[in-house]
């Protein structure tokens, strides 16, 4: 099966599928191999393997007051988001997410159009997915409270909006792209800046911002965390920036030449996303211009090296691992963030903390989120070896 960034390559709505035999499994393994770009599929499955990790409640206890000032603790403190004006690893997750979708457009969507289906169908499927993304990432802020509400701050909701603009973009020429890429965060910029709103108009304080204001208006209320959904139009440009990328990655281009067009222009980002901080503070809870651009860097850096890594040099076969996260990652992704990790936890919490507890409460914490974790993973790989894909 062909995924894009979460989401099935295949059209339709969503669909529970899995060979009728063994004749089926091995046609479609085949097919799954032809064609592939082995670095895509790790790029994708990394993600979500990272992002089901977080719901197990691990990072968490890397943050623990006993690891403050240890390597552990540091790398605690890289998995989640900085509070305000500066960049953890863990920030870079979302625009990855989204960046990455964009790569796998053009394999995708190009292959639709080149089995001939034309603009208008491919149009529709698109909008359909759309409106899916838009409804899962809605529908997961009424599960908790346990009643309807009207929130947009989650990332599927964004999806929906960055994924639709980016195939409405995808047929323009590059320069056209690029242009309105910029001109996104150049409008950003200047809604931040210059919106005359009182007690909205402080641009880069929390909840202060262009962007709060926007949520207000629509959804009446702000985030707990300074998040605001108008983070979907500059955020755009990741899921662009990939469309673009992909685009280099499926063109006849020998390897270097197509390494070196996404590294140069990556490595151009982060230094300049860097220097603008002074500026355009790297804020990536409303998505700044500065944040935009160094993580888009980092994007290109990092696929170019996994393309360099798994492509080229041939280093493969490791990322089965986290490739069979990345089949299955719309629904372990909705699994995780209901009550799947919480049943998880109630599942192995008993044994964990009972076979552990010798070794102290929080290191037995952590190995129960461990075995979480390794449930997790499990139910992915059980649906792998079943070849059960849920697509939408």
């Amino acid at each position: 099966m062909e995924m894009d960034g979460g989401i099935s390559a295949e059209a339709g709505p969503i669909l529970l599928t899995a060979p009728s035999s063994a004749a089926d499994k091995n046609s479609g393994q085949t097919r799954a191999a032809e064609g592939r770009l082995a670095s895509l599929d790790f790029f994708r499955g990394l993600m979500m393997f990272l992002l089901i990790g977080e719901a197990t409640g691990l990072y968490e206890l890397l943050r623990s007051p006993a690891f403050h000032g240890t390597l552990v603790g540091g790398i605690g403190w890289q998995l989640e988001h900085h509070p305000w004006n500066g960049l953890h690893c863990w920030d870079l997750v979302q625009p990855f997410f989204m960046f990455i979708v964009g790569v796998a457009m053009p394999f995708s969507i190009g292959k639709r159009w080149q089995r001939g289906d034309s603009w208008q169908k491919t149009f529709h499927h698109a909008l359909i997915r759309s409106s899916q993304l838009l409804f899962f990432g809605w529908a997961l802020y009424c599960i908790g409270p346990g009643h309807l509400t009207f929130e947009l701050w989650n990332v599927l909701a964004q999806l929906s909006f960055t994924y639709l603009v980016a195939f409405l973009m995808m047929r323009k020429p590059v320069r056209v792209q690029l242009s309105f890429t910029f001109g996104l965060l150049i409008l950003t910029e200047l809604l931040y800046r210059l919106w005359p709103v009182a007690g909205f108009n402080q641009p880069f304080l929390p909840d202060h911002g262009f962007g709060a204001w926007v949520d207000m208006a629509i959804m009446g209320k702000l985030s707990e965390g300074h998040w605001v959904a108008f983070n979907a139009v500059p955020t755009t440009a990741h899921t662009m920036w990939g469309v673009l990328a992909g685009q280099v990655l499926k063109s006849p281009r020998v390897p270097w030449q197509k390494i070196r067009m996404l590294a140069f222009p990556g490595a151009i980002g982060v230094a300049v996303g860097y220097s603008l901080n002074p500026l355009t503070p790297i804020i990536k809870r409303i998505c700044t211009s500065s944040f935009v651009i160094v993580s888009g860097g980092w994007c290109l850096l990092a696929l170019a090296f996994s393309y360099w890594l798994i492509d080229v040099k041939g280093w493969k076969k490791w990322t089965v691992f986290f490739n069979i996260v990345g089949m299955n990652s719309i629904f372990i992704y909705l699994f995780t963030n209901t009550a799947g990790a919480e049943w998880f936890h109630k599942i192995a919490k008993p044994f964990t903390m009972g076979l552990f507890a010798w070794a102290g409460q929080l290191n037995a914490e952590i190995v129960t989120s461990l075995v979480v974790w390794a449930m997790l993973w499990s139910l992915c790989f059980w649906l792998y070896k079943k070849r059960i894909f849920i697509r939408i």
